[in-house]
């Protein structure tokens, strides 16, 4: 587990070769370009297929939503996906006003996320 700034913790485990990022707290701007760090020292490790849980996310800044796209234009590239799950109706607000629920692959469940790859 990593906890980034005070404002974010991170834990990750694979399921065969799918990697669950798991995230509780805010994606801001202090917390999001450490996040981001994390997840592409993975994604350059060759993890491919990510999956985020963030049910445990209760504020998204416009920081959290560039990390976001970042991410998932990385994976493109690279023949990977991201695909989000159990994403909290705060946030949910915030990628609809945005326009990015229409950007990125987002699931109810974790089991739904896991069968999108």
């Amino acid at each position: 587990m990593s906890t980034i700034e005070g404002m974010v913790s991170i834990k990750s485990e694979n399921k065969g070769d799918i990697l669950i990022v798991r995230m509780s707290g805010r994606l801001d701007a202090i917390s999001s370009s450490s996040a981001e760090r994390y997840v592409f020292d993975h994604i350059n490790a060759g993890e491919i297929k990510i999956l985020f849980d963030l049910s445990g996310i209760d504020y998204l800044s416009s920081a959290g939503l560039r990390m976001l796209l970042s991410v998932t234009k990385k994976l493109k590239t690279l023949s990977g996906k991201l695909v989000l799950f159990a994403v909290t109706l705060n946030v949910m607000d915030v990628l609809k006003m945005s326009g990015f629920d229409h950007v990125l692959d987002i699931s109810v469940t974790e089991d739904e996320g896991m069968r999108k790859f």
